[in-house]
């Protein structure tokens, strides 16, 4: 559930289209946040993350989204400008592609520096939902442990929602959450030779 209280609009930029004649608007607060994770194969998981991002900042939700192994422009950096501080994106990855056991110390340290500013903010609760985007996939390349991951999901704000994202997500890591999805790849046009295309895959 949602607990809401008004707030001038000129304060809310995000969902200025719900003010009221008065200039207030409903801004939310979750009563008690849950722990999502988007897994698989498929094509869609950061997609889904971010389409729940949208839909929480149409409530007066706060989104922070923390990009793990990831330093590649992608339209969502663009995107999201629009909303100030309502929405924030950080990258805390070098770009281009990881193979497991190939991750090199700086992988490492980015990841380790990601963990931390991860535990801020979900500590501090000043964002109602918090994505951890290819959280599963450090996991997976080692990079971050278990036990400091579920740590992590434990000492969060009650109020703050968690999707963790990303292939491969353990199994110790799915026990913890409330929601698992996973997504099934039945057919890609990858395979048919399509390439990665800028405002479809990044």
């Amino acid at each position: 559930m949602i607990s809401w209280y008004k707030k001038p609009c000129w304060e809310h930029e995000a969902a200025r289209h719900n003010c009221s004649k008065e200039g207030m608007i409903l801004v939310g607060k979750l009563e008690q946040g849950l722990v999502q994770i988007y897994t698989g194969e498929g094509k869609g998981k950061t997609t889904a993350a971010l389409g729940l991002a949208l839909r929480a900042l149409g409530r007066g939700l706060k989104v922070f989204m923390l990009q793990f192994l990831k330093g590649d422009d992608t339209g969502e950096l663009f995107s999201t400008q629009q909303f100030g501080d309502k929405f924030v994106i950080r990258q805390t990855g070098l770009g281009g592609f990881i193979r497991k056991g190939k991750a090199g110390p700086e992988d490492a340290q980015r990841a380790k520096e990601a963990m931390n500013l991860a535990k801020d903010i979900l500590r501090r609760g000043d964002y109602d939902l918090v994505i951890l985007d290819e959280i599963n996939v450090a996991l997976y390349f080692e990079l971050v442990s278990v036990p400091e991951v579920l740590k992590l999901l434990q000492a969060r704000a009650p109020h703050v929602e968690v999707v963790l994202t990303g292939r491969y997500a353990p199994q110790e890591i799915i026990e913890a959450a409330d929601l698992v999805t996973e997504m099934k790849n039945i057919k890609h046009y990858y395979h048919a030779g399509v390439k990665a295309r800028k405002g479809i895959e990044s």
